[in-house]
């Protein structure tokens, strides 16, 4: 396995992994909705708002993860880990933790303090996520699922109570996926 940061030249490869991911595991609407997602993600790719990691077999991709960036207006580093999706194939093997890992190694050398997710608090506590309080750090938009909402410190230090609803980046600002 060869984990790499990826471009906007992996729009398609990525949007395609995604898509027949989400379709397998959820079905074809949920496929169309976070093939969309993605695409709109990969599209704006610029390695500081928008930081896309994939991990390959030979020159194949079997797993894919984004980390976009949420503004606060207190200078804090924080980003969010969604969404992630790894070839059917390959589930089950550690390539998701591996993965991630390896992002927030790559978070935490770029002075990253907080990771953040939305997702399956079962999945995510492998990987050092744990329940995160609104009254600690607030979603973008209202959580459908607030037990889904988790975060980590990637400094060390608990995490710090910021008291204001952060901006996250464009693609994410519709509550479809929350």
């Amino acid at each position: 396995m060869n984990c790499k940061t990826l471009d906007k030249n992996s729009q398609d490869e990525v949007t395609n992994l995604f898509t027949s991911v989400f379709t397998s595991s959820e079905g074809e609407k949920e496929g169309k909705l976070i093939g969309n997602l993605v695409s709109e993600l990969s599209s704006g790719i610029d390695n500081q708002n928008i930081i896309c990691f994939g991990t390959y077999v030979e020159k194949s991709i079997i797993g894919s993860i984004f980390f976009s960036r949420l503004q606060f207006k207190e200078a804090i580093q924080v980003y969010m880990l969604a969404p992630v999706a790894i070839n059917t194939e390959h589930q089950g093997k550690g390539v998701g933790q591996a993965l991630i890992n390896h992002g927030l190694n790559e978070l935490k050398n770029r002075s990253v303090a907080v990771a953040i997710t939305y997702g399956d608090p079962s999945f995510y506590s492998k990987v050092g996520f744990q329940a995160l309080s609104e009254n600690v750090i607030q979603a973008p938009i209202k959580l459908s699922m607030p037990e889904g909402w988790l975060g980590q410190s990637l400094t060390g230090e608990p995490i710090p109570t910021i008291n204001e609803r952060p901006i996250c980046v464009k693609e994410f600002n519709d509550p479809a996926y929350w």
